[in-house]
């Protein structure tokens, strides 16, 4: 009954919602742009819930609410929240065993890719963390093939099986492909680095052809791995627009008279504050927001690029992703304008890219 009560009283704001079993336990954490749909739909009875949902609703013998201004620090709270208690509903987060790197590493005259789960000072490339395995295994094993440079035995002196097969060029058994090789490795680590995207193209032309000629069961096999790809892609991007370490100025609107400030330096935020517009002339808004920009900024003004651990990734996402949704308008804050404190660059963003 005291259940039934606490969620018919919800309340319709963003925040964190943290599950509870019979010893008080926090089996799960979630967070809602509206506490009040997301919380109420576990206790409604729906075929379409998933074996994990139901299995979570049976252990639910209570919750708790964090409630926060914007959707954005219910995303970077629930991250917090899941790493620091591990509740066991929550494994996709909580795992760091998970995150897999790309390695090419040089060995004799040519180069090998495989995976990593750390970073070892060995003069290899990586690339990542990527927080699923599955899906890296799946897109380099799709660009392996497309490349044919998937060989069974680099050092065998005869040719492979993959090489019978059409799979590989035959660096196992001749040494005048071992350059042949080099190069189409090398359109990998440009491709993962976003300068040449010609893999993609042929691998989306590749899918055409099939479905085209009615071989849906090859066309499949090419949309799941160029889905797989994209999925690389986007993780890539993510990691390389943290490490860069950009001063990001980010203003949220929570309702028609207040707005939130939020101040990011690579994947933390360092300052965050809620103004009421109605008690803010235009003017004052900008010199507030400003002062806090040079506040924080400058105090950890630094040009050198930063690197993304496994540990870090979940937050960078997160970042990442809301800056590029539609619920935010923010501004990155070069280094230069914060020089001088009458900078009119700085001025002019804040008008208008945040406060427009």
């Amino acid at each position: 009954m005291v259940l039934k009560k606490k969620v018919k009283d919800l309340p319709s704001s963003p925040g964190v919602y943290l599950m509870k079993d019979s010893s008080d336990r926090v089996i799960y954490v979630g967070k809602a742009k509206n506490l009040k749909n997301r919380v109420r739909s576990y206790f409604q009875n729906n075929k379409a819930h998933s074996q994990k949902i139901k299995k979570l609703k049976a252990n639910i013998n209570d919750f708790h609410l964090i409630l926060t201004d914007t959707e954005f620090e219910a995303f970077i709270l629930e991250c917090k929240l899941i790493k620091e208690i591990k509740p066991i509903f929550n494994k996709k987060m909580k795992n760091p065993t998970s995150y897999t790197y790309i390695r090419f590493h040089k060995r004799n005259t040519h180069w090998t890719i495989d995976l990593s789960n750390t970073i070892e000072k060995d003069g290899s490339l990586y690339f990542g963390p990527y927080p699923s395995k599955h899906v890296v295994e799946k897109a380099l094993q799709g660009m392996k093939e497309f490349l044919k440079i998937d060989c069974c035995n680099p050092n065998k002196g005869t040719p492979c099986l993959n090489y019978s097969l059409g799979l590989c060029i035959g660096i196992c058994f001749n040494e005048d492909s071992r350059k042949q090789y080099n190069e189409r490795l090398k359109k990998m680590v440009d491709f993962l680095h976003g300068t040449n995207t010609e893999v993609l193209q042929k691998l989306k032309q590749k899918m055409i052809d099939a479905s085209n000629n009615f071989d849906f069961e090859t066309a499949a096999k090419y949309r799941d791995t160029l889905d797989a790809i994209q999925s690389l892609i986007y993780k890539e991007k993510v990691i390389e627009f943290t490490e860069a370490n950009k001063n990001i100025a980010l203003i949220e609107n929570i309702e028609d008279a207040a707005l939130k400030l939020f101040l990011i330096k690579g994947n933390n935020v360092i300052f965050r504050e809620k103004y009421q517009i109605e008690e803010e002339n235009s003017e004052q808004l900008v010199e507030k927001i400003k002062a806090n920009i040079f506040t924080y900024f400058k105090s950890l003004s630094n040009h050198s690029s930063i690197e993304i651990t496994k540990d870090e990734i979940d937050e960078a996402q997160i970042i990442y992703s809301y800056l590029h949704s539609s619920s935010c308008k923010y501004v990155v804050i070069d280094e230069k304008w914060l020089k001088f404190e009458n900078q009119k660059s700085i001025d002019s963003s804040i008008r208008n890219t945040l406060l427009n």
